[in-house]
């Protein structure tokens, strides 16, 4: 993803800084206790006070005999406070995942209740304070929005695309800010739209991944028109995880993160939607990003290919675009799309979903958008379909084109805020 290149290096130093600081925050809590005779049971994370946000991991050690479970509770301990019903990790340890988005902002008592098949049940408190912030939040004062008429690098539709495509124009409804909306993907029905967000350009990698707005967020169409984009956390609060670059195919999510846990600097990883939510992200594993070097990619229809850019060895350029083939339930060595490929750059591919269309991102100087077409079983030589500072290109199944677009800022001379913008089909 565009973000992705602009988080620049060295990263390495910055991961392990962070990792740091993460253990230092977990060292530091006090935890809160409570006993009887019956048993005991004391917080595990967070601290008395502490302001948090997404995903909270809440864990609680319960020591005793005759435990017969444990639950976590929100501003009261009756059952219609219930937070959740704990898992036990072993080692009188107890977790459950606290969804914070689906609470209030403010301050909040959260409690560990402990019950035993003997005695009475203990409870130890902490209180919190909810901070979700909205992307606006994040977004600077004074900054202003690009739209068309102050655009100086506005997108332009190649003249031999102008009988099958409208001219490309900003997403209409929530979607775009005055801060960048990057990294776009739809899925094919043309309902859910995901997509990468920083509010702020200026900041450089640390602070990017300590503003809790930026990173990936997901929109659904609502009778025509797509509603308030919503974050999407991948990683519990605490712990590093600084997201972008999605594709979803089915009930898979892959996404490439900067966190604990990588092969390399940038690793893909994986979630599943369960339940009406993303969760057990994990890593793609060491095939796919030690031993392939696969980066931002897109899965087949089929879920039997995976294309992907990289800039591992046996290409022709910077990045080539490669595609990797599951044969048995096993990825296969990946091979060079060579007809699409130069000395150049090209990456963030995208396959229609009838696996005849392989649109792309080269660097001509800037982005802009390719397609090659499959003919034979054989992509063509590419044609060139958006420019300029076009990139990062997303189809929906009837082939509107939906795409990142930078504004060029000539003061700062250098590319700044992104919107998504679209070029509809004609019919």
């Amino acid at each position: 993803m565009t973000g992705v290149k602009r988080w620049g290096s060295p990263i390495r130093a910055f991961v392990e800084l962070s990792l740091t600081a993460t253990a230092l925050i977990v060292s530091s809590c006090a935890p809160s206790t409570s006993s009887s005779p019956s048993g005991s049971i004391s917080w595990e994370s967070l601290s008395q006070g502490q302001t948090v946000y997404g995903i909270v991991k809440l864990t609680a050690r319960a020591s005793s005999d005759n435990i017969s479970g444990v639950k976590f509770y929100l501003d009261g301990t009756e059952n219609n406070h219930l937070i959740s019903i704990a898992e036990g990790e072993g080692n009188s340890i107890y977790t459950c995942d606290w969804y914070t988005q689906d609470f209030t902002n403010g301050n909040h008592i959260l409690y560990a209740v402990a019950s035993f098949t003997e005695g009475p049940p203990v409870q130890a408190s902490m209180a919190v304070t909810v901070d979700n912030r909205t992307r606006a939040d994040s977004i600077p004062p004074g900054v202003i929005k690009m739209t068309p008429a102050n655009d100086s690098a506005p997108p332009q539709l190649a003249p031999s695309f102008k009988d099958f495509w409208y001219d490309p124009v900003p997403l209409a409804g929530l979607i775009n800010t005055a801060g960048a909306e990057d990294s776009p993907f739809i899925t094919p029905d043309g309902n859910t739209f995901y997509f990468w967000f920083n509010g702020d350009e200026s900041k450089d990698v640390p602070q990017q991944v300590n503003d809790p707005m930026t990173g990936i967020y997901v929109s659904k169409k609502i009778n025509g028109l797509w509603g308030e984009p919503a974050r999407l956390f991948l990683q519990y609060f605490g712990k590093l995880g600084f997201d972008g670059g999605e594709t979803v195919r089915g009930n898979t999510l892959w996404f490439a993160s900067i966190r604990e846990g990588n092969y390399r600097d940038i690793d893909m990883w994986t979630a599943e939607f369960t339940d009406g939510r993303w969760t057990r992200w994990a890593n793609a594993g060491k095939l796919i990003n030690k031993d392939y070097e696969i980066g931002e990619l897109h899965v087949t229809a089929d879920g039997n290919e995976i294309y992907f850019g990289s800039p591992r060895a046996g290409g022709k350029g910077q990045l080539d675009i490669w595609v990797t083939r599951k044969v048995d339930g096993q990825w296969q060595t990946p091979e060079n799309i060579e007809a699409v490929n130069t000395t150049g750059s090209e990456s963030h591919p995208f396959i229609s979903e009838n696996g005849a269309e392989l649109w792309f991102t080269r660097d001509i100087g800037g982005p802009a958008i390719f397609r090659s077409l499959k003919v034979g079983g054989k992509w063509q030589a590419p044609e060139m379909v958006v420019s300029p500072l076009a990139g990062e290109p997303t189809l929906d199944s009837e082939g509107n084109l939906y795409f990142t677009h930078h504004r060029w800022d000539s003061a700062l001379n250098r590319v700044s805020e992104a919107d998504i913008y679209v070029c509809y089909r004609k019919r």
